[in-house]
């Protein structure tokens, strides 16, 4: 009888998401090999993932891959794989701001860097779309500390912060922050009418509309949103055609780009939303979503610029309210008013460390 495989894990809570972290050197080489296992580990596809690690939600299963390294300047190398509870696929395409969170933490317990001081900050690259930020731990005693008094909307718990500074998410994934080449497009929907929407990608494509021109608000719950069937039919064709036109080709299969209503806000911040990711809606925000949103906001002329009214120079730090509270963004802008940079805060835990198993059919290691 053939034993199962093991393979060290790490389970870790990364902003608002939770998924399963590894180091390169544990995981398959080879591509299709890799994608098989982390389908096993997660238990996909079964919405329920009863037979593996998965959530049974988007926003848990999510895949980590780190390792140390050899580029001058840059400390550490991330690979985000996003999973789906019922589909079979592993796109590691996007990126994922809140897993992000989470990859220096791992680094130093796996050892693969060392800490610092009462802080460690690291250079990572994100493999998925070659970005870069500089991220910021508490190390005291020459352990990651995750107690703490920070709080992010969207998780129970307080927890030590963990900075991140972006420095260079323009144009992701499509090349360009404004893919399309306008600051606004209309798109013709059938049964419904002309949209008007700004396409755009400052670490995540995103698809922002007017909620009034779907004749929603974006204060629903998201209860009610995940329902709406007439309101997801709308979204969805909107994001095909969208997808085309921001040189993503057919996103059918695609977690991006994302679809987001937006409103005024009602709670103090700079602008309401509600974000699609990209068929359910998102109980809170992803990170870079909100470094995307914040971005459109301070463009004039797209379709989020008259819901603003924020001078960078005075205040830097733009509020995005979500379902579940807000998302803070600190913009820098450049000498043409573009912006250059994004800082936020955010937190992590290392929930659970051990050994992933899965069955030997599926990888013979050492074969």
């Amino acid at each position: 009888m053939a034993k199962q495989i093991s393979i060290p894990c790490m389970l870790m809570r990364g902003g608002t998401s939770k998924g399963a972290f590894f180091a390169f050197d544990d995981l398959p080489m080879d591509i299709p090999t890799r994608d098989k296992v982390l389908l096993a580990i997660m238990g996909s596809p079964d919405k329920r993932q009863i037979d593996g690690l998965g959530g049974a939600h988007s926003l848990t299963t999510k895949v980590a891959m780190i390792r140390k390294s050899q580029q001058e300047n840059v400390d550490l190398e991330f690979l985000f794989a996003q999973l789906q509870p019922d589909k079979d696929t592993v796109d590691t395409k996007p990126n994922c701001g809140n897993m992000l969170a989470a990859v220096v933490p791992f680094a130093l317990e796996k050892g693969l860097i060392a800490p610092q001081g009462d802080t460690t900050t690291a250079r990572v690259l994100t493999l998925n779309t070659g970005m870069l930020a500089d991220i910021t731990v508490q190390t005291p005693d020459g352990y990651v500390n995750y107690d703490g008094d920070a709080r992010i909307d969207g998780v129970p718990n307080t927890a030590a912060p963990i900075q991140i500074r972006f420095l260079d998410t323009e144009g992701s994934v499509c090349g360009t922050l404004l893919p399309t080449g306008n600051i606004k497009d209309t798109f013709t929907i059938p049964n419904f009418g002309v949209l008007e929407a700004t396409c755009i990608d400052n670490g995540m494509p995103i698809v922002l509309v007017r909620a009034t021109d779907l004749n929603r608000t974006a204060y629903e719950d998201v209860a009610q949103l995940n329902v709406d069937t007439e309101l997801k039919t709308i979204l969805e064709n909107l994001r095909l055609q969208a997808g085309l036109k921001m040189g993503l080709g057919d996103v059918k299969e695609k977690n991006y780009p994302k679809m987001c209503l937006i409103n005024t806000p009602i709670h103090g911040g700079n602008i309401h939303t509600r974000c699609f990711i990209p068929h359910v809606c998102h109980e809170a925000i992803g990170v870079l979503a909100a470094v995307t949103i914040a971005t459109a906001c301070v463009i004039p002329n797209s379709v989020a610029y008259s819901f603003s009214n924020i001078d960078l120079s005075i205040n830097p730090n733009f509020s995005v309210e979500h379902p579940s509270g807000e998302f803070t963004v600190s913009l820098s802008l450049d000498e043409r008013g573009n912006v250059n940079s994004a800082a936020l805060l955010r937190t992590a835990r290392l929930l659970m460390k051990g050994e992933a198993m899965i069955s030997n059919q599926i990888w013979q290691k050492g074969a």
